[in-house]
């Protein structure tokens, strides 16, 4: 190679820079166009980074030419928003999905607990409503801790609580025993006890308050346990959670609004958008309501990815520097020779 062709240091610094980048940009936006193009979704990949080399290769050429930049800059960016657009929806599924899955089951919980809240609000009770909504929390505590792990049954927690209810309510609370090791079914058991204390009930009334107090027992319990998994397992198991939750929640709610009669009970049905998890109008919906630092962080990085390199080089790059050789489509001009060659 002649002393004429010879590579600079930047020039080298903006082509490997430009490689790295613009391959980082293939990857990403590959993943996030499979949803859209399956398999295509590569070559159209690969096409579309081939584009952005070969226009920060005129870019650079044009600028050391002291040519206009403008059309070849509008070029890049047309191609470079497809590719920003598929690796944002890449990137912040990779690295929300497991809060988009932990937010869901959260807020279904928190569903469950308000639909409950609802259906038993329609209920005739024998008491005050207060004394009522009282008795109703130490019997939602006595329910819990006959389930808890750490001292399962009617242990003295379990009988301070029965105590509290007994004096609101004046009457005797029968102590049950488990059946085998079923715990849960001891706590549905003195719930239904306690339910038929305070509350003046039909039959499907009664059923229909048992089930919705042992669904939101097995949803709480259900969440706590998915929120203590590793991310792997969350991603993995989250999706089938949610739906049979929505479904438990539906159908409860369905019910009740059968039971109690649609006047009295108004219910719509719940559906869950975590199906369109990685798919492009999802990750924008998404990041667009609940827009914080990480979305800020992953927008950030998708701008630096794909629109870096082109800053980079119409701010170092100048017709001055024609005396550089570029490897990205620089020319050098040849001066006069001083001493001839002999």
């Amino acid at each position: 190679m002649s002393k004429n062709s010879s590579l600079g240091a930047s020039d080298l610094f903006l082509g490997v820079l430009a490689i790295l980048l613009i391959s980082v940009s293939f990857y990403q936006t590959w993943l996030g166009l499979e949803q859209i193009f399956g398999n295509a979704s590569f070559v159209i990949a690969l096409v579309l980074s081939l584009l952005l080399l070969f226009l920060c290769w005129m870019l650079r050429a044009a600028k050391l030419e002291g040519k206009s930049t403008g059309s070849l800059v509008g070029i890049y960016i047309f191609i470079a928003s497809f590719c920003f657009i598929a690796n944002f929806n890449a990137l912040y599924t990779r690295f929300m999905r497991t809060d988009i899955y932990s937010n869901e089951l959260r807020t279904l919980n928190e569903d469950f607990n308000n639909l409950e809240t609802s259906i038993e609000s329609k209920l005739s009770y024998k008491y005050p409503k207060e004394t009522a909504r009282n008795i109703e929390i130490k019997k939602k505590q006595l329910m819990a801790q006959i389930i808890d792990p750490a001292n399962q049954g009617i242990g003295s927690r379990a009988q301070s609580l029965i105590r509290d209810i007994e004096k609101m309510t004046g009457q005797k609370v029968d102590l049950l025993t488990p059946v085998g090791n079923d715990y849960d079914d001891l706590a549905q058991r003195m719930g239904t006890q306690i339910d038929n204390m305070v509350m003046d009930l039909s039959p499907d009334e009664r059923n229909l308050k048992s089930d919705i107090n042992s669904s939101v027992l097995k949803w709480n319990k259900k969440t706590q346990e998915f929120l203590a998994l590793s991310k792997k397992d969350k991603d993995d198991l989250a999706q089938t959670l949610i739906d049979n939750a929505v479904t438990d929640y539906n159908k409860i709610g369905s019910r009740a609004a059968n039971v109690l009669g649609e006047d009295k009970f108004k219910f719509e049905i719940l559906s869950s958008k975590t199906h369109d998890v990685g798919k492009i109008g999802y990750a924008f919906e998404h990041a667009i309501k609940n827009f914080g630092m990480y979305q800020f962080v992953v927008l950030a990085g998708c701008i630096l990815l794909d629109f870096v390199i082109v800053i980079i080089i119409l701010l170092v790059t100048s017709a001055d520097n024609n005396s550089n050789g570029s490897v990205l489509g620089g020319s050098r001009k040849k001066g006069r020779t001083l001493i001839p060659n002999k």
